[in-house]
């Protein structure tokens, strides 16, 4: 039985569907992906998980227990990081854990044993006694993510965890959550880096407009819908070559000045390039971003 199920879920505000008829589950040990644009419903799809909004319909279960009816009884077991830092800044790191850990009514011994365990864990143990505003972005996202485990939750949900970080800070950030992984722990993910969604899930739910459009492993989904090639054509003339050479692909798209074209075979296409030696290639496999973009679109959405 999964750790948790959501079955045919919808909510709706205003007349609008923001989550429209998803279902979704995650095992032990599973990361599941949730990627979508901006207004996709993730936030929302991950409030109800919380049971801080009901569903307008379909019917959520953590560890068995109805959500939201039992949603106290089941946050017990469960970890949450947000898309934005809720540290309390008069605190020091240790303090903020164990604080969190005594709303969780854990004894005093047991918060004593795991705050410090957790701050080698974020890799913050000589900023024990600093207070979040010391902490640079990385280092209070690190932060954010030891106080969620402070309960040792079975199921940690994350909304855009590694948003504002730096490339290094990203990257442990992705070794930490290996971690969890490999120690059993469940992990259902929202994220807009599709690198990360790669590296981390087993499996994604790609959304749009609230509605489920793709599931599937991420190397699996980019096999099946998308070609196995992307060669990328930007300069001078590069859309009055792609009007010439688009024959030779399965696809071909445009943005800004950058023209790509989408194909399983592109020796000829590298060949009819190479006569226009003033344009500049790039020679890729497709990706998880390519295939986010085949099945949203390329059209900027506002925040929502």
């Amino acid at each position: 039985m999964p750790l948790f199920r959501g079955q045919h879920l919808s909510k709706g505000y205003g007349g609008s569907a923001v989550v429209d008829d998803l279902s979704l589950h995650i095992d032990a040990g599973e990361c599941l992906g949730m990627i979508g644009p901006n207004g996709a419903g993730k936030t929302t799809t991950i409030r109800m998980c919380l049971g801080l909004v009901a569903p307008d319909a379909g019917h959520i279960q953590a560890f068995g227990l109805p959500i939201p009816q039992q949603a106290q009884e089941a946050k017990k077991r469960i970890g949450v990081v947000t898309q934005f830092d809720s540290l309390d800044p008069d605190f020091s790191c240790a303090e903020n854990l164990r604080v969190y850990g005594r709303y969780f009514g854990l004894p005093k011994a047991t918060i004593d044993e795991r705050v410090p365990r957790l701050l080698e864990f974020a890799a913050l143990q000589a900023k024990a006694k600093a207070k979040p505003g010391e902490l640079s972005g990385g280092m209070k996202r690190r932060l954010s993510l030891a106080r969620a485990l402070i309960n040792d939750p079975d199921l940690l949900l994350l909304d855009e965890p590694t948003t504002g970080l730096d490339p290094q800070a990203r990257h442990l950030m992705w070794e930490r959550l290996h971690q969890l992984l490999q120690q059993g722990k469940a992990i259902l993910l929202t994220t807009h880096f599709m690198d990360e969604a790669e590296r981390l899930c087993d499996r994604l739910l790609v959304l749009d407009h609230g509605r489920q459009i793709a599931e599937g492993t991420p190397r699996g989904l980019i096999a099946n819908l998308l070609e196995s090639d992307v060669v990328e054509v930007y300069g001078e003339g590069a859309y009055a070559v792609a009007d010439q050479h688009r024959h030779l692909a399965q696809r071909v798209e445009h943005s800004g000045e950058t023209v790509f074209f989408y194909l399983r075979e592109p020796q000829p296409l590298l060949q009819a390039l190479a006569a226009h030696p003033g344009l500049r290639t790039l020679h890729r496999p497709a990706n998880l971003e390519d295939l986010f973009l085949k099945l949203t679109g390329r059209q900027i959405r506002d925040d929502a």
